[in-house]
Parts: C-alpha cells; sequence; structure tokens
C-alpha cells in the first residue's frame, strides 16, 4: 500500500500533516512529502478537505 497525492488538487493546507500519526507527511513550500515511516493508515486521506489525497492498495 502506498499513498498517492494529486498535486493539482491539493490546497496545501497541511491538514494532512497535522493528523498523521506516525509523522510521515511534511509540508515542504508548495508540495506534500510522504516519509518511508508512512503506514498507509489512510486517516491523512479522510481528513482531506478537497479529496487529493488517496490509499492504493
Amino acid at each position: 500500500m502506498s499513498i498517492s497525492i494529486n498535486r493539482y488538487k491539493c490546497g496545501y493546507c497541511g491538514a494532512c500533516v497535522g493528523v498523521c500519526p506516525s509523522g510521515s507527511l511534511e509540508l515542504v513550500e508548495t508540495w506534500i512529502e510522504v516519509g518511508k515511516s508512512c503506514t498507509s493508515c489512510g486517516i491523512c486521506a479522510k481528513i482531506c478537505p478537497v479529496g487529493a489525497i488517496e490509499v492504493k492498495r
């Protein structure tokens, strides 16, 4: 499993960064970086207000 971020939909609000339990997401200027510690739990996808994050299984 992995996390996919649609950079065209993402508004870079940082909501996903704040809810990530493993601290794997980082807001870097105008994009979201997904770290290796990501467990693909899907919390970020649920909180994203524009639906820019998808958990790929």
